[in-house]
């Protein structure tokens, strides 16, 4: 930000300002064009990064992942791959906590009704937060024997589709 003042010749405080007005701009711009998308299929990864000492040489790749594995931060990304349109990227710890709030921005931006085939890659907490917002109450069938009626469960949306892909 600094260098940008310089280089325009104005108080670093002014370069704060332009970027909190851009910021708000691009929020405005983004709640109005990804909205009501129709999307067929959605990818959800976490990201995490923290390369900086293997790019140096200072680190090998096999202990990088294995302390990537134990980092507690990632940012969590939703995308359309046939439009290669980037939905949802937030940052924060790679917890179940996390990845609510981009499943409910997920539902907010896809159209109304529409519930894309989704698969995700590693991360246990999708599923979770996809069933939170693709998902309802139903109550199963009584079983023919007697006993108490079952409870209603809170289970997928029949046209839900979605596949846990385990990369190796």
């Amino acid at each position: 930000m600094r260098a940008t003042a310089r280089g325009c010749e104005v108080a670093p405080n002014t370069v704060w300002h332009w970027l909190g007005e851009a910021a708000a701009h691009l929020t405005a711009c983004a709640r109005y064009f990804l909205c009501a998308r129709h999307v067929k299929q959605l990818h959800l990864d976490a990201l995490y990064a923290g390369l900086r000492d293997v790019k140096d040489g200072a680190l090998n790749a096999d202990e990088a992942i294995k302390r990537l594995d134990r980092s507690p931060s990632g940012v969590w990304t939703a995308r359309d791959p046939e439009r290669q349109l980037l939905l949802v990227i937030d940052v924060g710890t790679r917890t179940l906590e996390m990845a609510q709030p981009g499943g409910h921005h997920v539902v907010g931006v896809c159209a109304p009704g529409g519930v894309p085939l989704c698969w995700t890659a590693g991360r246990k907490d999708y599923g979770p937060a996809l069933l939170s917002h693709f998902g309802c109450w139903r109550q199963p069938e009584r079983p023919p024997a007697p006993g108490p009626r079952p409870q209603p469960r809170w289970l997928p949306l029949p046209q839900l589709l979605y596949a846990h892909v385990v990369k190796s």
